[in-house]
């Protein structure tokens, strides 16, 4: 039998280094729980302030169109934020005047939030004035709904043009057009629906109505998918439906 005696020397430095570990272990721990501190306080800390920093460049952005009067934002973890992502959004204001390129882009930006849910006493797109208007996000699907006065109506077609509402089903309104807007002198009943993606109102029992169908409607980063009617005291009630592309 054989039986192997380790040196003073070589149980010294075994010892040594057992101890050298034991000892490192506290400094490694302690660094740890610094670095995990950290990023809990700058998690903390961008969960209160990012918010409303996003908020308040909101406000700024919709306020070149109008008077905002409340942006409320919410996202977790609000770091999100940093690269345009929101859980919702929600926009109030009182007046908003943009013009269709205008509502495009801020369509676009709007790719980011998930939920979003602006509103407006009155909105002026183009030549159109909408009152108690909204506009509702869920994901890509987007739908607003505005009243529409007759006053705007005539105030916003050609001289001597006039619009009766005849019905709505199915994704699509039916009115009859006096005044020639179809060049055509005598009334005319026409649809309103969404095609291809745009909404555009087309004559019914015309010669090549197909030529003389009118887009009131297009944005490259909305397709439409259907509108509906109803009428109000004073105008028409008007719903859309679309996806944001």
């Amino acid at each position: 039998m054989t039986v192997a005696i380790q040196s003073g020397r070589d149980s010294g430095r075994a010892c040594e280094a057992v101890a050298m570990r034991i000892g490192r272990r506290p400094a490694v721990v302690v660094v740890t729980v610094s670095l995990a501190g950290t990023v809990v306080v700058v998690l903390v800390l961008a969960q209160l302030v990012l918010p409303a920093l996003a908020a308040s460049r909101i406000r700024a952005r919709v306020g070149r169109y109008g008077t905002v009067l409340s942006v409320s934002v919410s996202a977790f973890p609000a770091i999100r934020l940093l690269w345009k992502s929101a859980d919702s959004v929600t926009v109030r204001a009182a007046s908003l005047h943009a013009t269709p390129a205008q509502t495009a882009s801020l369509l676009s930006e709007a790719r980011g939030m998930h939920d979003l849910d602006l509103s407006a006493a009155s909105v002026r797109e183009g030549p159109l004035e909408l009152h108690d208007a909204s506009l509702r996000k869920r994901g890509d699907a987007l739908s607003g709904e505005a009243t529409l006065a007759q006053a705007d109506v005539r105030a916003a077609l050609p001289a001597g043009v006039e619009i009766q509402l005849l019905g709505s089903a199915d994704g699509a309104v039916r009115v009859r057009v006096s005044g020639g807007l179809f060049g055509v002198g005598a009334s005319v009943n026409a649809v309103v629906s969404a095609q291809d993606g745009k909404l555009v109102a087309q004559p019914q029992g015309l010669p090549f109505a197909g030529l003389a169908r009118i887009t009131l409607f297009s944005n490259p980063h909305v397709v439409v998918q259907g509108v509906s009617a109803t009428a109000v005291p004073g105008g028409y009630r008007l719903t859309m439906t679309a996806t944001l592309r």
